[in-house]
């Protein structure tokens, strides 16, 4: 499941405002290259949206089916926030639909109650005597 965070308002190339759904995959646990430590974490993506801003705050809280996946793209540059450095990335963050489950095939025996029951030891399996014994 992924849920509805926040939204934030875009413009198409030729100035049409829009908005963005920005969501959040469940937690995860990532091991630390630097210092092999675990750290909690969400992957996080946005997806257009064709509802206007009282929908989108609406919306905030909402969880939706899917998963938020990391798919491989053509370089880019990237600024981290925190310290300016500019680093190039191969992949992205999108939302990925759950393919609907299907229950397993459940096959028929061939085996009849008769042949079933043969092989069932005759007598009372459990106690000879009426009594639990080890």
């Amino acid at each position: 499941m992924v849920r509805i965070i926040n939204y934030k308002k875009r413009e198409t190339e030729d100035g049409k405002e829009f908005f963005v759904l920005e969501l959040q995959g469940g937690i995860e646990m990532v091991k630390s290259k630097e210092t092999g430590k675990f750290y909690v974490t969400a992957r996080k993506a946005s997806i257009s949206s064709t509802f206007d801003e009282l929908t989108c705050q609406a919306l905030i809280g909402t969880e939706l089916p899917g998963k938020v996946e990391k798919v491989e793209c053509e370089a880019y540059e990237y600024t981290i926030k925190d310290t300016g450095e500019v680093i190039v990335l191969t992949h992205r963050f999108d939302y990925v639909e759950v393919e609907k489950a299907t229950a397993p095939k459940v096959e028929k025996s061939k085996t009849t109650v008769d042949e079933f029951m043969s092989n069932i030891p005759s007598g009372n399996s459990f106690s000879s005597n009426g009594q639990l014994q080890h």
